[in-house]
């Protein structure tokens, strides 16, 4: 068989609902396993060998699909099985094609690894066959880019090449993971140059200009909306990032959602605007702005600090262009929702830590008091800030009225009245100096490195008003903290010690 240009050979078959089926010939018997190899290793390296693929790609596919994960033969949401990710859904049958390569029944691909394993190397191997690959060829680490593009499934270009990219990250970082019964396989650092050919990055995102763009498919979203945007829903993906991005291309899927995030690095990719509805919480759906994350509810590997940090400012983002109030009863889980079936983000998900890094409370129903920097206020303002401000007049016995994030007469009189009993500029306008007031309100214990609490976090909001820059509100008095204290006792000609004590609180409460 003449050997078919590689773009064009991957490309060609993507998307088609048959894969020629070539009649794919060992290269040579297993070689026998090492002493030091665990099971799953060695039903890389036997899998490696019969099918010559490089045994460093199987195990980097592997992980970048399901980090080692079978699952105990569940699928995940596309329709795919193991840690191959052999896929059975109406468009894509690579677990029916991985059977007849290798004769495993349907049910031993799906639950038993080693033919897992074994069924995706076949499926490698048959791709490399009709793209006209030479032994020479195969063992080319780089060459195999655009074969992993048509493993993924995707029918866009751009798709197949976040997923050829994210396996390729895998081998040029290494990996370290833990397979089943805790066996640990390790892949060293590389340099890898794949040969791309025709495959074309994505777009930019419209709505979050730092995520990437790859538009959902047509008949799984609806245009438009017939709710305001009033909450953030967090799901997982129960597969891939890059094999997500493709099933919600799928118009069989008919789900969607507005982002995805990676686990590895949190790269983001938009599918939805927001302007339109996605499918993907039922009841939520109207309202909800859905940001899927890379995983599996069951194994904590997948939550990344680089994943939590990106959707993070992704979810803030949202937060503050549609006013939404940085709390659990607006950024909630895909489980939350009034009649949803689902369990994710499921227990391993780490709430506390994500809304610290939105900055927005953990409680349900509550006023988001802690933001990065405070906004100026005044008459005809609106959003978040607002109803901060209204809660903190309120609970100071100035009747700002209901807290609505809405700046109106009410609020504007209270505001005077306060700056009034605390001997500020009347003018009510919520600025630095009342903002220092209204945050350090209440009790006024002393303060100093190694205390927690509440009135840690007041103090921490306080001092971000008072200097103009960011002190985490986390109710931890750490160095940061103290620093911080530091420098307003400097500024405000306070005795410099680091501490909170009664003239340090005075000032702040009197917005100096």
């Amino acid at each position: 068989m003449p050997r078919i240009p590689l773009a064009r050979a991957a490309l060609a078959g993507l998307g088609t609902l048959a894969v020629i089926a070539a009649a794919v010939q060992p290269v040579s018997a297993a070689p026998r396993a090492e002493r030091a190899e665990g099971p799953v290793a060695h039903a890389f390296s036997s899998a490696a060998a019969e099918y010559g693929v490089p045994r460093d790609l199987l195990i980097a596919l592997g992980y970048s699909e399901t980090h080692l994960d079978g699952h105990h033969g569940l699928p995940s949401q596309a329709g795919g099985y193991g840690v191959m990710h052999l896929v059975s859904n109406p468009d894509q049958h690579t677990l029916e094609l991985a059977s007849r390569l290798t004769g495993d029944t349907a049910r031993e691909l799906r639950t038993d690894t080693a033919a897992n394993i074994r069924g995706g190397a076949a499926v490698l191997r048959s791709y490399a066959d009709h793209a006209g690959l030479s032994t020479a060829e195969r063992r080319d680490t780089d060459a195999w880019y655009p074969l992993l593009a048509r493993y993924g499934g995707a029918t866009d270009p751009a798709t197949a090449r976040l997923y050829a990219d994210t396996v390729y990250t895998f081998l040029a970082k290494g990996v370290t993971a833990r397979a089943e019964g805790g066996e640990k396989l390790s892949l060293p650092t590389r340099e890898v140059a794949p040969e791309r050919g025709s495959l074309a990055p994505a777009a930019q995102s419209p709505d979050y200009p730092s995520a990437l763009w790859v538009p959902a498919n047509a008949a799984n979203y609806a245009v438009g909306r017939t709710a305001a945007i009033s909450k953030v829903v967090i799901h997982v993906t129960e597969g891939s990032y890059a094999g997500t991005i493709s099933w919600f291309q799928n118009p069989s899927a008919q789900v969607s959602a507005h982002y995805v995030v990676r686990s590895s690095d949190g790269q983001i990719t938009q599918m939805v605007r927001e302007k339109d509805t996605a499918w993907h919480a039922r009841s939520g759906n109207a309202t909800g702005v859905g940001i899927e994350h890379e995983g599996y509810i069951d194994n904590p590997s997948w939550f990344t600090d680089a994943m939590y940090r990106s959707s993070a400012a992704l979810t803030a983002s949202i937060c503050a262009r549609y006013g939404i109030p940085k709390d659990r009863a607006h950024i909630v889980g895909h489980s939350e929702v009034p009649g949803n079936d689902h369990t994710d983000p499921g227990p391993n998900w780490n709430w506390t830590y994500y809304m610290q890094l939105v900055g927005g409370s953990t409680g349900g129903g509550e006023v988001q008091l802690s933001f990065p920097s405070y906004d100026t206020l005044r008459s005809g303002s609106t959003g978040a800030q607002v109803s901060a401000a209204q809660s903190l007049l309120n609970a100071q016995g100035f009747d700002a009225g209901t807290v609505d994030g809405s700046f109106g007469t009410k609020t504007a009189s209270a505001v005077t009245a306060f700056q009034k009993a605390r001997g500020l500029g009347a003018d009510g306008v919520v600025g630095a100096r009342t903002w220092t007031a209204l945050l350090s309100a209440g009790t006024t214990p002393a303060l100093s490195q190694g205390s927690t609490g509440a009135a840690v976090q007041r103090l921490q909001r306080a001092l971000t008003a008072a200097l103009g820059r960011t002190i985490t509100a986390d109710g931890d008095f750490g160095p940061g903290t103290q620093q911080a204290v530091r420098d307003y006792q400097t500024s405000r000609s306070l005795g410099v010690d680091g501490q909170v004590g009664p003239a340090t609180w005075g000032a702040l409460q009197a917005g100096r």
